[in-house]
């Protein structure tokens, strides 16, 4: 097995994919080993909470000026 292989989680099936069978529509990733890929979802859901968090710690920093 190549040392170089990336998985990609294909939101589409849920599956955990080596390489890039699918369209780039329905992957995340690349990552480093099948782990990763198989908890993309749950590290982009920390993120998102995390990020929500920041930005509710500054209530109109990223308000559109223009408005």
């Amino acid at each position: 097995m190549s040392t170089d292989a990336e998985y990609y989680f294909n939101t589409q099936t849920g599956e955990v994919e080596e390489g890039k069978p699918s369209s780039w529509t329905h992957r995340m990733g690349p990552y480093a080993t099948r782990e990763e890929a198989a908890h993309a979802l749950e590290r982009a859901k920390e993120r998102n909470e995390t990020w929500d968090g920041q930005d509710a710690a500054q209530p109109g920093a990223f308000d559109d000026e223009d408005d």
